[in-house]
């Protein structure tokens, strides 16, 4: 009895091995595979000056905009629209015009729309308001004296009934949409104003994201982001004490323009001597993860990008202000998937 016990212990070992090996086996023979998207961009088009009016005039492009299939591109002292399906130019306006009042655009640096109403950005420290549908005007912010309402007016978004506007050095002021009215007063008093930690005399990008106002603050090297409920219930204080930002600075690179989609934030970024159009999850970004799902610095390792002060999207296009190279670069997201073997 003894004698057989032990042969039957001395077995158990060796049975274990082989199920051991049996399992591993088995587990070599049905190796789950992990999917990973890959993201790149391809080269779909550009806009020059050659393509606006007689093609003789320049183009300077500071901040973009799509709504409505058309593509708004802020050009020095001009507004340009191009249709964003063709590309084909469909009028270029040069002036506030209300009635008997004719403002010349100047140095428009900013552009958002919103609600049936264009918002134009003016270094001249105006904020110009027109009618979307026929590029008239509804009224102005600012008289273009820098002591008055702006001290010049470097970046403008709008959204959920609140305009954001950035002011040169370190300011973001906070108006109601519905104080700006066709009779209102050129000289609006803000609700809130935000503290940008840094800035000068840069075009500024910025747009809402899940109530947040999120700003590409090159001057920062950070990404700046503030909670627009706070903003609110603190309107009055900051108007005393400007709000500041939460942040996860960078060591180097200075974000440049940021614009999101239903899946992305879309930003341009600067370091060094290189800009980067990167791609991040929208949900990794407004955690402050910035981890790209796609950094390109130029176009399968050719036509490097400029500095890209402003960024849109339509579809799988993303449409860029390329200002170092005076021209809109189009390219075209283009998605893959890699299979990888799970070991």
């Amino acid at each position: 009895m003894e004698l057989n016990n032990i042969i039957k212990m001395n077995k158990l070992p060796f049975l274990l091995l082989l199920l051991c090996l049996f399992t591993s086996c088995s587990k070599d023979n049905d190796i789950e595979a992990i999917n990973y998207d890959y993201y790149y961009p391809t080269e779909s088009a550009e806009i020059t000056a050659k393509q606006i009016g007689d093609g003789t005039g320049t183009l300077d492009p500071k901040g973009i905009a799509i709504s409505k299939e058309k593509l708004y591109v802020c050009n020095g002292s001009t507004l340009e629209v191009f249709d964003a399906l063709t590309l084909a130019h469909l009028k270029t306006i040069s002036n506030y015009t209300k009635g008997s009042t004719i403002i010349p655009l100047t140095l428009l640096t900013s552009i958002s729309i919103d609600n049936g109403r264009i918002y134009l950005g003016s270094e001249e420290s105006r904020l110009f308001v027109l009618d979307e549908t026929t590029g008239l005007g509804i009224n102005t912010v600012g008289n273009g004296q820098w002591w008055q309402t702006f001290v010049h007016v470097f970046g403008v978004v709008v959204k959920d009934g609140l305009v954001f506007v950035k002011e040169k050095e370190k300011s973001i002021k906070v108006f109601e949409t519905s104080q700006i009215t066709e009779t209102s007063n050129w000289n609006l008093t803000p609700i809130a104003k935000l503290n940008t930690l840094n800035g000068w005399t840069e075009a500024y990008s910025m747009d809402v994201q899940s109530g947040n106002l999120i700003v590409a603050g090159r001057d920062a090297k950070s990404y700046l982001y503030y909670d627009i409920a706070n903003i609110k219930a603190n309107a009055a204080n900051s108007l005393t004490t400007p709000i500041e930002p939460s942040t996860a600075p960078f060591a180097n690179n200075k974000p440049i323009s940021v614009t999101f989609s239903n899946d992305f934030a879309v930003t341009s970024e600067n370091s060094g001597n290189t800009n980067y159009v990167r791609l991040y999850s929208k949900e990794a970004f407004m955690n402050k993860n910035y981890k790209a799902v796609m950094s390109a610095s130029d176009i399968l390792g050719q036509n490097p990008f400029g500095v890209i002060v402003g960024n849109a999207q339509l579809d799988d296009r993303i449409f860029l202000s390329d200002n170092t190279n005076k021209k809109i670069r189009i390219i075209k997201l283009n998605k893959s998937t890699i299979a990888e073997q799970k070991n």
